[in-house]
């Protein structure tokens, strides 16, 4: 820096000027010359460096260089440099004003401060792009993404801190050092935000909700599937993949945002999911199948022995083998061992898992009797064709054993 302003100097000195000017021509020379060579340097950068290290990882094998050299991190790089060069080279020309001299020193600092947490904040938001890919993650993966959110928190943090004490002209350490006893104070100015965060590693880290999972909080009318989850947002995109089906929109420290099925916003705080119990369908969507479980009220005075004439018609449909008419056998005896054979003969249903038809406590409305098994197609639209052929049937054959589904009238 000495040489070039010898250099500008001897230039100068061709000219008519002297004294007070011919010093602040010089300034404004060297401050140009600066802001000259911080441009060139962050141009070498963008245009130069950045392409050809993007290049470079993509021919490589590896894939992790991939994601952590991508161009967003490469770019907040490139504004570390040429703030690194003003620091170099702009204090040292004011050394005849300390005053100007110390300004240019701070406003340079805080410059690189902000760029070095811009670049920490993009480098660790980099991580994500590992399983964005995937619809659901694992709890090791959800508890690593909760740790980069609290790790950018930290960075903020630590980047005002190093801020006020360039500022006020102190160490860092001693205004960390000095944060203890304003502890119980940042507590409860933060303590939604704390909380929120305390919430969003429980959930995390102990797996309670995870990427693709289908969630249902009956307490706060939310009812929907995540589509990612993190400590700060939590994003999802809307569809119709289950009954009124709702999908988590966004997850902040402090609020879940729940767009509904209608596209109505359910609003809570993550805490409530903490604090209240709610239901989870994963193990569901994991399983073979969605489970049936419906009623039908049987009119009691249509419930008796089966006669011979009934006997007759069940077999010559084939609806009964001729090997289970004894004698004493009753109607509702006969539908419900029917009922159980057309679902297990049912290809859409699932008989590797519990199937029944059973009698249930007698009731004023008739003699409830619960079909329970599960449907292999577990899509919404389907699952309801397949429910609604199956209890359609039942209701059409009650009649052909001599039945009557209770109707109030």
């Amino acid at each position: 820096m000495d040489q070039i302003t010898k250099y500008i100097e001897e230039l100068l000195a061709y000219t008519t000027l002297s004294g007070g000017w011919l010093s602040f021509v010089t300034m404004f020379a060297l401050c140009a010359v600066t802001a000259l060579v911080a441009w060139l340097v962050y141009m070498l950068c963008i245009k130069i460096v950045t392409p050809l290290l993007v290049r470079i990882t993509k021919h490589t094998d590896m894939i992790w260089d991939d994601y952590l050299l991508n161009p967003q991190v490469l770019h907040s790089a490139c504004h570390v440099v040429p703030a690194i060069v003003v620091w170099q080279m702009l204090p040292p020309l004011f050394i005849a004003n300390p005053v100007i001299q110390t300004l240019a020193s701070k406003a340079t600092a805080i410059y690189i401060t902000i760029t070095v947490m811009r670049l920490a904040i993009t480098f660790i938001g980099s991580f994500k792009l590992f399983d964005s890919e995937k619809d659901h993650r694992t709890a090791a993966q959800q508890y690593f993404h909760s740790f980069c959110g609290v790790l950018k928190i930290v960075v903020l943090f630590l980047g005002v801190i190093v801020i006020v004490a360039i500022v006020i002209n102190r160490s860092p350490l001693t205004l960390l050092a000095g944060l203890g006893a304003t502890s119980a104070v940042l507590m409860l100015v933060f303590k939604d935000s704390i909380t929120g965060l305390v919430a969003g590693i429980r959930l995390t880290s102990n797996n309670m909700v995870s990427k693709g999972d289908w969630i249902t909080v009956d307490k706060l009318g939310a009812n929907g599937v995540v589509e990612d989850i993190t400590l700060s947002t939590v994003k999802v995109m809307a569809s119709q993949t289950a009954e009124n089906t709702t999908k988590v929109e966004d997850i902040t420290l402090s609020t879940v945002k729940v767009r509904n099925f209608d596209n109505t916003i359910v609003t809570l705080p993550p805490q409530k999911l903490i604090e209240d119990s709610f239901q989870n369908w994963q193990g569901m969507q994991q399983s073979g199948g969605r489970r049936v479980t419906r009623m039908i009220y049987i009119d009691f005075h249509s419930i008796g022995i089966a006669d011979d004439n009934l006997k007759q018609r069940l077999v010559e449909r084939k609806l009964i083998n001729k090997a289970d008419m004894h004698s004493n056998v009753v109607n509702l005896t006969l539908f419900r061992n029917y009922i159980e054979w057309w679902i297990y003969n049912n290809k859409e249903v699932n008989t590797d898992l519990t199937f029944m038809v059973r009698q249930l406590q007698p009731t004023n409305t008739g003699l409830p009797i619960e079909v329970y098994f599960f449907l292999k197609n577990k899509e919404w639209k389907t699952y309801e064709h397949n429910l609604a052929e199956i209890m359609e049937r039942i209701y059409a054959f009650a009649p052909e054993f001599g039945l009557k589904i209770y109707q109030r009238e």
